[in-house]
């Protein structure tokens, strides 16, 4: 009996594992912490998928729609997507969807806060 050679395994889907955790796609945010909250779900799925970095930015930048999707052809349109590294994108995305501003306004009402009914772990909350 002669030996069969191992079937190769078929080439992993990470684009197929990405979507299958029905990512949201963003467009725009009242409220700047859910831009924040979009990008942190985002970079969480794509690290499970085992995601490279140039495989981060087209899978995120592929689920930003409408005002986003502007936004991101306006400040990367002209460069080629595989030479966009993920560590460039975050601090991109982030200084023009959660403006620094706000988020300092968020400390400080949390800093300005004084316990009344509210219990610590509710003022905790919010501010997470």
């Amino acid at each position: 009996m002669q030996n069969q050679p191992a079937a190769e395994a078929p080439p992993w889907d990470k684009c197929g594992e990405f979507m299958e955790g029905h990512q949201p796609t963003f467009s725009h945010a009242s409220d700047p912490l859910e831009a924040d909250d979009w990008l942190r779900v985002v970079e969480r799925q794509l690290n499970i998928a085992q995601c490279n970095d140039q495989e981060k930015v087209l899978y995120a930048s592929g689920q930003l729609q409408g005002a986003a999707l502007d936004w991101w052809e306006s400040e990367f349109g002209q460069q080629d997507a595989n030479h966009i590294c993920w560590e460039e994108f975050k601090p991109a995305f982030r200084s023009y969807h959660v403006l620094a501003g706000l988020v300092m306004i968020k400390e400080e009402e949390f800093l300005s806060l004084k316990q009344g009914s509210t219990l610590v772990c509710e003022y905790r909350d919010k501010f997470t």
